[in-house]
């Protein structure tokens, strides 16, 4: 029962280059939360402004959209395996940077979001060259659990990241936790360099035709590919209305009756849900109708956030948020099978590249909208709002493009 309920972990035991590759993305996503969680705390520090702090995230959404783009059309034009190593070693270069500044006793916020804006590039180059290796790495059945085994590494970052920075910026400041990023780089560079070459297939050589692939050739592709063009726009649908994030604040205020400390519980929730939901994905691999699951998945994650927004006592709503993470994770991992198994591979690049913007920006446009309509309404009413208008969005989507809901992952169409 144990084999069939945990995480199907056969691509860590038959693709050493995957297990690699795995592992050095769980080293460098607990480093990378880390260093996110030092540069907030220290922006705020030499500020005192929650403004301030909140350029932060700008600073890096920008790059992300425009790079992320363009990131995923290089990875069509070149060796994967180079174009990885280049993005990991700027990571690594910038956090032993920041590291420095620290050690200097710099005191400019300006650095701080130069950092922070340069993060984003290279993470925008480094991330769609990463993600689409991994169908040349595992045969295509062991896609589902290859994704479900990243949504681990990620969410192992998003919640012992942060825990593990605030222990260390409160005992040795912001250089520890910098230094650890740059150092927890190396298994990421480590895993990269003993990758075999990845050229795009069909064109080992890099002919002209794949120099001039583009973002134009992608978002042409994806429009005239229904089932990877839902793909997206179910994401879009459970983030933008879905995203209840920016109410915690107040929620914890006004609905908890609590502190800072009710604020951490409500953001960490989602992400503990999100590990358990990717813990607990043996079972994914026994599912054929992908497009189904993602439906589920998203019409799951707004039916809870609407009951989130209904909860009155705090442990009903976390254990809601929870059910929200762990619905978030299915619809992730079966999302980008899709994009693995329909696309060609000298496209995996460049949708992997719009996969960034919209997991980027989709949560973004979320806080604007739940923010806007709880300061015309009530904190409240934007969570049950925006839950039940992603069940609506999607069932709209479900009934304009029925065919997603037929894809059979051992017949994969775009």
């Amino acid at each position: 029962m144990a084999r069939t309920a945990l995480a199907d972990v056969t691509p860590l035991r038959t693709s050493p280059h995957f297990r690699r590759l795995w592992f050095g993305q769980s080293v460098s996503s607990v480093g990378q939360q880390m260093t996110a969680l030092a540069i907030s705390v220290q922006v705020y520090a030499l500020t005192g402004s929650p403004f301030a702090t909140g350029l932060v995230g700008l600073c890096s959404l920008v790059p992300l959209v425009v790079f992320g783009l363009y990131g995923g059309a290089i990875a069509d034009t070149m060796d994967r395996r180079k174009l990885g190593l280049f993005g990991a070693t700027g990571l690594a270069v910038l956090s032993a940077g920041l590291a420095a500044q620290a050690f200097l006793g710099v005191r400019q916020v300006g650095v701080l979001y130069a950092v922070v804006a340069l993060q984003a590039v290279c993470f925008a180059l480094n991330a769609p060259a990463r993600a689409s290796m991994v169908p040349r790495l595992v045969p295509a059945e062991q896609l589902p659990a290859a994704n479900a085994l990243s949504t681990v590494s990620m969410n192992l970052g998003l919640t012992v990241g942060p825990m593990l920075g605030g222990l260390m910026i409160g005992v040795w400041s912001y250089q520890a936790a910098y230094l650890f990023d740059a150092v927890a780089f190396s298994a990421s560079l480590y895993a990269m360099w003993r990758l075999p070459s990845m050229r795009p297939e069909g064109d080992p050589a890099g002919s002209a035709r794949r120099a001039r692939a583009s973002v134009l050739d992608g978002l042409r592709f994806l429009r005239d590919r229904p089932n990877l063009r839902m793909s997206f726009m179910a994401d879009l649908a459970a983030m933008v209305f879905g995203m209840p994030r920016a109410l915690f604040p107040a929620l914890a205020l006004v609905l908890y009756h609590g502190d800072a400390g009710t604020v951490g519980l409500l953001a960490a929730a989602p992400a503990v849900g999100a590990l358990l939901g990717a813990l607990f994905s043996g079972w994914v691999g026994r599912v054929h109708r992908h497009g189904l699951a993602v439906i589920c998945a998203v019409l799951a994650w707004g039916l809870s956030i609407a009951g989130f927004g209904l909860a009155r006592q705090l442990w009903l709503g976390l254990i809601l948020l929870a059910m929200a993470g762990a619905a978030d994770t299915v619809s992730m991992i079966f999302r980008n099978t899709i994009m693995q198994a329909a696309a060609p591979d000298d496209m995996r690049g460049r949708l992997q590249g719009v996969f960034v913007v919209v997991v980027a920006g989709g949560p973004r446009l979320g806080d604007f909208e739940s923010g806007s309509v709880a300061q015309l309404t009530s904190p409240t009413f934007s969570a049950v709002s925006g839950g039940l208008a992603c069940v609506a969005a999607m069932l709209i989507l479900t009934a304009r493009h029925p065919a997603f809901a037929r894809y059979d992952s051992r017949n994969p169409t775009a």
